[in-house]
Formats: C-alpha cells, sequence, structure tokens
C-alpha cells in the first residue's frame, strides 16, 4: 500500500517516490503527499516528474486496492521508474482550511446540541456540512457561526494523532459520522482542536484555527425532517504556516 504521508503533514509539498503500478495514464506510487478524493474531501492537483524530465499533469487521484492511484494527463512512467512529485498548494491550503472549519463548527453544535454530522462537502471557495437537528432557524445559524468565529480567533493550536478502536469505543464522542461510514480499522486519526474538539477524519487540516479565516453563512437549508444543511465561505486567514 502507498506511504500516505499527508496523513501526518499536511504542510507537505514535494515528494520522491517510485512508481508500483503503471497502467497507461494511471501509476500507483510507492509514497505520495495527494490526498485522494474521500470524505467530502476533493484530491490534491499537481504534477508528476520524471528522471527524463518529462512532466505529467495529476488531474484525479484516488485510493485503489493496490495503493494510491494517481491519474495522468498522459501515458505515465514505467513501474521502478522515480518520479518527484508536487502538489498544487492554493488547492490544497483552500481545501486544509474549509476542512478546518468544518471541524469546527461540528465541535460548536456538538457542545451545543450533542448533534452528530450527516454530511459534507469542501470545495476550494465554500464548503457545507450536514446535521441532525430537529429545530433550527437562520438565528440560530447565525448564532453558531459566531462562536466559531471566535475559536477562529483564539488561534488553537491543532494536532494530528493517532489512537486504537477501544478508546474510541470508550469515548463515542470522537466519531461524529453516522454509524454506517465509521470505518472498520483497529487504528484512528484524530484531528485535535487542542482543548476544544477531537474528532477522527482522514483529511487535510490546517495548524490553527487562525489559519482557517472568520467564517460567513451563505446558505441555509432543510434538507428532511431533520437533516440541516449549513454552507459558509471563509475571508483570508489571520495567519498563515510556510508549507
Amino acid at each position: 500500500m502507498t506511504d500516505a504521508l499527508y496523513l501526518t503533514d499536511a504542510y507537505r509539498t514535494e515528494f520522491d517516490s517510485a512508481v508500483v503500478t503503471s497502467d497507461g495514464a494511471k501509476v500507483v506510487l510507492e509514497t505520495t503527499a495527494f490526498y485522494p478524493t474521500g470524505g467530502g474531501q476533493p484530491c490534491d492537483t499537481g504534477a508528476l516528474r520524471g528522471a527524463d524530465g518529462r512532466e505529467f499533469r495529476v488531474l484525479e487521484v484516488s485510493k485503489t486496492p493496490m495503493g494510491i492511484s494517481h491519474l495522468l494527463d498522459a501515458p505515465g512512467p514505467l513501474v521502478g521508474a522515480t518520479v518527484h512529485g508536487q502538489i498544487d498548494w492554493a488547492r490544497r491550503f483552500a481545501h486544509m482550511r474549509h476542512h478546518t472549519a468544518l471541524h469546527i463548527l461540528s465541535g460548536v453544535v456538538f457542545q451545543r446540541f450533542g448533534s452528530g454530522i450527516t454530511g459534507g462537502q469542501i470545495y476550494t471557495d465554500r464548503a457545507r456540512i450536514d446535521f441532525s437537528l430537529p429545530e433550527f432557524n437562520r438565528e440560530v445559524a447565525e448564532d453558531l457561526i459566531v462562536r466559531m468565529n471566535e475559536v477562529v480567533h483564539r488561534n488553537i493550536p491543532i494536532h494530528v494523532r493517532f489512537v486504537s478502536r477501544t478508546e474510541i469505543q470508550h469515548d463515542p464522542s470522537l466519531v461524529r459520522v453516522e454509524a454506517h461510514l465509521v470505518p472498520d480499522v483497529e487504528t484512528f486519526r484524530l484531528i485535535d482542536i487542542e482543548g476544544f474538539d477531537a474528532q477522527a477524519d482522514g483529511g487535510t487540516h490546517v495548524r490553527s484555527t487562525a489559519e482557517v479565516g472568520l467564517a460567513r453563512l451563505v446558505s441555509l437549508e432543510n434538507k428532511g425532517s431533520r437533516n440541516k444543511r449549513l454552507t459558509l465561505s471563509l475571508s483570508p486567514p489571520v495567519t498563515t504556516s510556510a508549507p
């Protein structure tokens, strides 16, 4: 399986790797920093450069039984070849900021209502999240955004840590998605907003809440008797870390 560098370092933008499988324009790498589509977060894009100097655009990235597959704009290097990868940092950072924004909002909602997440989607310019809530209106939604922005202003450090399935079972609040979406694994990756909120997640995130930027409510929708959808956008971050 592919060594996924983004799981421990979301700021890693370049890497070297060997090609494990090659099928036309699709290559699986031994190591990658490219995030594959999943969990409501789109994949990274960028480029792979071969030892002969040829450069390939990475158009799509996905998980496969063989490892993480990269769809290129042309037939790629052969098995055993060494490539240098570079991700599109602007796209990655936008996804990181919006993903962390949803975690902050999820933490605010969980602390106020004890509600989990029923769905979500991240884009480069906005993000949406669905909650299971019986009573909801724009006034409540705006208040949640205010509380969320208070967390952003506090510039709280954010860490990645790994815990056992046993710990998850002892503290179900660490998993906010519906039961059928919980992976059947023995080790869970947590995104820990220090002293505020921790929850299992496989995506990329920023190092502090200030890097998210202030949120604005774009829309509020009823998606069923209990399902409520909030879409938000972000202002430029208060501070940023270099990749």
